[in-house]
């Protein structure tokens, strides 16, 4: 299986940008306030760490047929040339086989983070709805996948106005939505 990289994607507030190392300083600082990761565990990281970590993903995942695709939330607000607000991210591996198909099919493991200076604007509902139409123009894309906290309400609403639902499978202590897309 070919790698899928990803690609700057438009919304009509947002431009999410392939994550680049030189994002790191301003990510940083979006990510700063402690609130963030109540749910998530840890503690904010910084330019330095941020670097680290994005260099890490840039290089990408050990295993071929994995692929890690990240971004960084642009607003548009400025001419286009807004400052950074989140992230969205997907880890697209293979999931199986589906009769009917031709072979493995791929699921597509997505998350979201929003500074809490834009947050209560839609951002993050925005950007996951154009991670989503993203994911859904791979062919081989069949799932589409975020485990989510379950008092976490925020996150839970923007996973149902992307189009994923509740599922019964929990995973290290949190729910896993779900969008499962008719085979092509």
């Amino acid at each position: 299986m070919t790698r899928i990289e990803a690609e700057v994607i438009g919304t009509e507030r947002l431009v999410l940008l392939p994550q680049r190392v030189e994002h790191a300083r301003e990510m940083a600082a979006v990510l700063s306030d402690p609130a963030l990761h109540i749910f998530i565990g840890g503690e904010p990281a910084t330019a330095d760490e941020l670097r680290s970590r994005y260099a890490r993903m840039a290089a990408g995942p050990s295993d071929p047929a994995v692929s890690w695709c990240n971004w960084v939330v642009r607003l548009k607000e400025g001419g286009g040339q807004g400052r950074l607000a989140g992230t969205v991210q997907a880890t697209i591996g293979p999931a199986g086989t589906e009769t009917g198909t031709d072979g493995p099919w791929l699921v597509a493991d997505i998350a979201w983070v929003v500074g809490t200076a834009v947050q209560g604007r839609g951002i993050g509902t925005e950007a996951a709805r154009g991670l989503v139409g993203w994911l859904e123009r791979q062919p081989a894309v069949r799932e589409i996948a975020a485990c989510i906290h379950p008092d976490h309400t925020a996150s839970k609403a923007v996973a149902r106005a992307a189009g994923l639902e509740p599922t019964d499978e929990w995973r290290e202590g949190e729910v896993r939505w779900l969008l499962r897309r008719v085979a092509r």
